[in-house]
């Protein structure tokens, strides 16, 4: 006499691939516990506040932090290098007066003079480089050297692709007019993502710039 296998005593075979007794239904890989992976979507998550299918997470403010840190820290060098000459020749002026003679206050006011209206014109390049910097690295890579060092990149909200020339110079030239009112009008455009309702963290620049700056690893 026969009972059939031990390990399914009610003598009932369970469906192939269904470890709960339940067919899947063809063509629908079995899911796991995060979200479900879909083709197009590396990022393994569903469109977010009406993004594109695929997009990746909206980064983190201490990323973008830490993105502007860089940028920061690279700009004080390539500032330093360009205006070291210049401080050279200053001190070369102030040591050519002599400190003894009727004319030391006149000489020390000329090499002052002479060095701020250097600074000047080196201002002006510096901010030509950093506006090529900003705008061209944004527009064309989605990132500045910053940005890709802490893993973020910059896209447009609605298509998921690169700001373009017109996306990259509207998120440079907001916070940069913010700037010349002490400084003040700059901190609040980087801070304005902390105040965004619509969940994509989207700072004053991005709105006007159609952009989200998004994490890619």
């Amino acid at each position: 006499m026969s009972f059939g296998d031990p390990n399914n005593p009610y003598g009932q075979q369970p469906p192939q691939g269904s470890p709960y007794g339940q067919q899947a239904p063809q063509g629908v890989p079995p899911q796991g516990y995060g979200y479900p992976q879909q083709p197009g979507q590396p990022y393994g998550a569903y469109p977010q506040q009406g993004m594109p299918p695929g997009t990746p997470p909206i980064a983190s403010m201490g990323r973008r932090f830490g993105a502007r840190l860089i940028d920061g820290v690279l700009f004080f060098i390539v500032y330093a290098v360009i205006l070291a000459p210049k401080f050279t020749d200053l001190v070369d002026d102030v040591r050519a007066c002599d400190a003894g003679s009727s004319t030391y206050d006149t000489c020390m006011d000329n090499a002052v003079s002479d060095f701020q209206s250097s600074v000047l014109p080196v201002a002006g390049l510096f901010m030509l480089l950093v506006l090529l910097y900003e705008v061209l690295m944004v527009a064309f890579a989605g990132a500045t050297l910053g940005k890709m060092a802490v893993g973020i990149r910059v896209l447009k909200a609605e298509t998921g692709e690169k700001p373009g020339i017109g996306g990259g110079f509207l998120r440079w030239v907001i916070p940069t007019v913010g700037a010349f009112a002490c400084g003040i009008g700059q901190l609040l455009v980087y801070l304005s993502p902390f105040w965004d309702k619509s969940g994509r963290k989207q700072g004053w620049h991005d709105k006007v710039a159609s952009t989200v700056v998004v994490q890619v690893r």
